[in-house]
C-alpha cells in the first residue's frame, strides 16, 4: 500500500506541473494568436507601400498559421470583409458565393456575396516577395514534397540573402530529389552575384549537371544585349561555354544509349515475330502472309486472359501474362495446324497460290475478330512488376516492361534452339530442311513434321502478340504492322536460321532506330529497305544462309 501511495502522490504531482504548464503558457499562446490577428488586420487596411513590412513581421511571429495566410495574399483570396473590417480567406462556393474561413483559427465564419468583401490589394512585386519567402518558410517542412516545391521556387529569385538559408537547408537535408534541387537553387542564385568568383563557382557546379534548367541557366551567360554580354567576365563566359560543350557530348552519349535501347528492344519484338516465320518459311518454304495474324491472336488472347482475371481474381492480375503464354501459344499453334492441314497441305511446291491462299486467310482472321472484338482497340494492362522505368541523369528514360521483352526474346531464342538442337523432334525438322526427299525416303513422316512445324512457328508468333500487347495497341490490325519487317528480318538473316534471324532483328532494330532521329521514321525505313535490297543482290540467301541438297538446288 505504501507504493500505491506513492505513485497516487508522483501522478497527482505530475498533474500539478502540467496544470502549471498550461496556465503559464496558455497566455503566451493567446498572445500570439492575438498580435497575429492584429498584424493580419493590419495587412488589410495598411498601404501598399507598406505591406511587405508587415508581412515581415508576420513572419518574425514564427506561426505556422502565417503561411497559410501567405497563400490566400499570393493566390488573391484574401478578402477585408466590409461590415465589420475583418480580414477574411475566402474560396469559390456554390454560385457566386464565397466561403468565409477565419486566417488565424481557420474556422468557417459563413458564405458572402462578393459585394460583401473587398480583396486585399497586391501588386506583382509584393506577390514575387511573397512567393520567395514563402519558399524559404517551407524549405524546412517535415513534407519532401512542399520542400521540393519550395526549393524548385526559388530558381527564380535572385535574393543573395537566401543563401545562408539555403545552406542550412542543405546541411540537413536527406532526400536525395530536394538536395538537387537545393543545389540548383543555390547556384541559380550564386549567378546573380556581383563577384565573379561566386558565379564562376556556380558555372562549376551547373557543369556537372545535364538538366534543362542547367542548360538554361549557362546560356543565358552568353547572350548578348545589342553589343554588350550579358555576363561580363570573360572567364565566367569561357567557363560557361566549355560546361555546355561538355554538357552537350555527355547528353548525346545518353541520348545513343537510349536509341540503342530502343532498337535492341525493337529488335527484340521483331525477333519474337520473325523467329515463327524463320522456321515456317525455312522448313517448308512457305511464305505464310497470315503469320502477322498469329500475333494478333497471341495479343487478343492475352487480352481475353486478362479479363478473366479481372472479373475473378484481380488480386492474382501480376499473374496474368504467366496463363496468358501458354495460352497464347496454344491458340496460335492450333490455329496455325489447322491452316496447314486444312488449306497448305495441298499447295505444296505452288509458292503462288500458297501466298494468295495465306493472305485471304489473314483476311478471314481479322475479320473474325473484328465481329468478335469491334474494330476499336482493346486495353491490355501491364503487371505491376513491369511498370515504371530507369531515369539517367540526363533524363533518359529506360522503360521496365522494353527490357523485359528483351529478356523474354532471348529466353525464347534459347528455348527454341534447345528443342531443335536437342529433341527428336528438332532432328527431325532439321533433317527435312536439309533434304525433304531423303528424310522421307529414311522414314521421317514429313507431312507431319510439316504439321509440327507449322504449329510450332504460330505458336511462337502467339507469344509474339502476348510481348507485343504490352507496348502496342491490341486490335485487328496489329499484326500488319509488323509482318514486313517480319519478312526483311528473315531475308535479311538468312532463310530457316535462327541466329540470322537474330542478327537480322537485332540489326534493323538497332539501325531504324539510329536512322529515326535524323532521317525520320519513314525515310528511315526506306532507307533500310534500300540497304537489304542492295545486300540481297550480293547475298542472295542473307547472312546466315542454309546448307543441303534441298537448299542449294
Amino acid at each position: 500500500m505504501p507504493a500505491r501511495r506513492r505513485i497516487d502522490r508522483g501522478f497527482s504531482g505530475f498533474l500539478m506541473v502540467l496544470f502549471i504548464a498550461m496556465a503559464l503558457l496558455a497566455p503566451i499562446a493567446v498572445q500570439a494568436a492575438e498580435k497575429l490577428e492584429s498584424l493580419v488586420t493590419e495587412l488589410g487596411t495598411a498601404k501598399l507601400s507598406k505591406k511587405q513590412e508587415v508581412v515581415d513581421r508576420m513572419i518574425a511571429t514564427g506561426a505556422p498559421e502565417v503561411i497559410g495566410i501567405l497563400e490566400a495574399l499570393v493566390g488573391r483570396d484574401l478578402y477585408t470583409r466590409k461590415s465589420d473590417k475583418k480580414v477574411v480567406i475566402g474560396r469559390k462556393a456554390e454560385g457566386r458565393q464565397l466561403l468565409l474561413i477565419d486566417p488565424v483559427t481557420g474556422a468557417e465564419i459563413g458564405l458572402a456575396g462578393s459585394r460583401d468583401v473587398k480583396r486585399v490589394k497586391t501588386n506583382n512585386k509584393l506577390r514575387s516577395s511573397v512567393k520567395a519567402t514563402m519558399g524559404s518558410l517551407t524549405l524546412m517542412s517535415p513534407d519532401p514534397q512542399r520542400r521540393l516545391e519550395a526549393a524548385q521556387g526559388l530558381l527564380k529569385s535572385d535574393d543573395l540573402g537566401m543563401l545562408p538559408l539555403l545552406e542550412t537547408a542543405l546541411s540537413k537535408e536527406e532526400d536525395p530529389a530536394v538536395k538537387d534541387a537545393l543545389v540548383l537553387a543555390q547556384a541559380s542564385i550564386r549567378l546573380q552575384s556581383d563577384k565573379a568568383e561566386d558565379r564562376l563557382g556556380a558555372v562549376g557546379v551547373l557543369a556537372g549537371r545535364t538538366d534543362p534548367d542547367s542548360r538554361v541557366m549557362l546560356s543565358r551567360l552568353l547572350l548578348k544585349d545589342g553589343e554588350t554580354w550579358r555576363e561580363p567576365d570573360a572567364d565566367v563566359r569561357a567557363a560557361a561555354e566549355d560546361a555546355l560543350a561538355d554538357m552537350e557530348r555527355r547528353l548525346q552519349f545518353w541520348r545513343t544509349v537510349e536509341h540503342l535501347y530502343q532498337g535492341i528492344s525493337l529488335g527484340s519484338v521483331l525477333l519474337l515475330a520473325a523467329m515463327g516465320l524463320a522456321i515456317t518459311f525455312g522448313v517448308m518454304g512457305v511464305i505464310n502472309m497470315a503469320h502477322g495474324e498469329m500475333v494478333m491472336l497471341g495479343a487478343y488472347t492475352t487480352f481475353v486472359i486478362q479479363e478473366g482475371f479481372r472479373a475473378a481474381a484481380p488480386e492474382l492480375f501480376g499473374w496474368s501474362l504467366a496463363v496468358a503464354l501458354p495460352a497464347a501459344f496454344l491458340v496460335s499453334a492450333l490455329v496455325g495446324v489447322a491452316m496447314e492441314r486444312g488449306c497448305i497441305r495441298f499447295l505444296y511446291g505452288r509458292p503462288l497460290e500458297t501466298l494468295l491462299a495465306t493472305w485471304g486467310i489473314s483476311l478471314i482472321l481479322q475479320q473474325a475478330v473484328r465481329s468478335v472484338f469491334g474494330p476499336t482497340n482493346r486495353e491490355v494492362g501491364s503487371p505491376e512488376w513491369m511498370q515504371g522505368a530507369m531515369e539517367s541523369v540526363a533524363g533518359i528514360t529506360l522503360t521496365y516492361n522494353r527490357l523485359y521483352i528483351i529478356l523474354f526474346s532471348l529466353c525464347v531464342l534459347g528455348a527454341v534452339l534447345l528443342v531443335l538442337k536437342k529433341s527428336a523432334f528438332g532432328l527431325q525438322m532439321r533433317a527435312v530442311t536439309q533434304n525433304r526427299e531423303m528424310a522421307r525416303a529414311m522414314g521421317i513422316p514429313t507431312g507431319r513434321v510439316d504439321a509440327m512445324t507449322f504449329g510450332l512457328g504460330s505458336g511462337i508468333a502467339g507469344i509474339a502478340g502476348v510481348a507485343l500487347s504490352q507496348i502496342d495497341n491490341v486490335s485487328p490490325n496489329l499484326g500488319q504492322a509488323y509482318i514486313v519487317d517480319s519478312f526483311m528480318v528473315v531475308v535479311f538473316g538468312g532463310v530457316g536460321n535462327l541466329w540470322g534471324a537474330f542478327a537480322g532483328a537485332m540489326s534493323l532494330g538497332v539501325v531504324n532506330k539510329l536512322l529515326e532521329p535524323w532521317a525520320g521514321a519513314v525515310l528511315g525505313k526506306i532507307l533500310v529497305l534500300v540497304a537489304i535490297i542492295l545486300f540481297i543482290q550480293k547475298r542472295p540467301r542473307g547472312l546466315f544462309a542454309l546448307r543441303g541438297r534441298a537448299v542449294e538446288s
